[in-house]
């Protein structure tokens, strides 16, 4: 009942689906079979494993094994992704090897590609205040970058796009930045190119302002709880604001 009440809060938004988890693999902290158990606790059907991955990465076959095993346990549809990074303007991500093991790719935009360098959040608020960039430039680059890094991304496997435009919030630029045509620019690509944008619960991203948009722009949005510990697995508070 819980779950049927949240999804008609959350209106076109499936509350039974959770498109972005962690592992102990990398960034999270409990093991595939954990997280699986929690998911079912909080009434989900479908999860979306994105552990943290790059070229050095030696672990996806394991990690791949590890969901396949436990789909035979479970009804929930398990999915196993990467998330990835853009690490150049043209949208070049820092892959892993082997991408045959994956269902679908998560793409995220850490650091602002600018002049061969990656600009994390803190570089940009610097460069901010020393007026080499405006709030306006790190907006287009960002999105840009974005709509680059999704492109190359669905080449291989589908993509979708994590905490979306994130940076700029780290950076301290308020999402006015983004005029009218980058998102319509950000929501015509994804529908070409078929991804799907996370909408996420640790990282707050995108602003209910750019949901909203994003929305209006017939772009396919899915829940994203960008969970650490299996306890968030499927637990939203940001997303019903939203």
């Amino acid at each position: 009942m819980v779950v049927e009440r949240e999804s008609v809060v959350a209106g076109a938004l499936d509350l039974t689906v959770d498109a972005h988890v962690h592992t102990g693999f990398a960034s999270g902290r409990d093991a595939v079979g954990v997280v699986v158990s929690a998911a079912d606790r909080a009434g989900l059907r479908a999860l979306t494993f994105a552990d943290q991955a790059g070229p050095d990465t030696g672990w996806l076959t394991a990690y791949a094994d590890a969901v396949r095993r436990a789909r035979h346990r479970t009804e929930l549809t398990l999915r196993v992704a990467a998330e990835v990074e853009v690490i150049r303007p043209d949208g070049w991500l820092a892959l892993p090897s082997d991408l045959a093991q994956l269902d679908a790719l998560s793409v995220a935009v850490s650091a602002l590609p600018v002049g061969g360098e990656l600009l994390d959040a803190r570089l940009v608020r610097f460069a901010l205040d020393e007026r080499t960039l405006t709030p306006e430039q790190v907006a287009e680059q960002l999105v840009e970058t974005t709509i680059k890094g999704i492109e190359r991304a669905s080449r291989y496997v589908p993509a979708q796009l994590a905490r979306p435009l994130a940076l700029l919030a780290q950076a301290g630029v308020d999402d006015s930045a983004v005029s009218p045509e980058m998102v319509a620019a950000l929501a015509s690509a994804c529908r070409t190119t078929g991804t799907v944008v996370e909408i996420s619960e640790a990282w707050r991203s995108p602003s209910a302002h750019m949901v909203n948009a994003l929305r209006d722009a017939a772009v396919t949005l899915v829940p994203a709880s960008d969970a650490r510990y299996a306890a968030e697995v499927g637990r939203w508070q940001y997303l019903r604001r939203v």
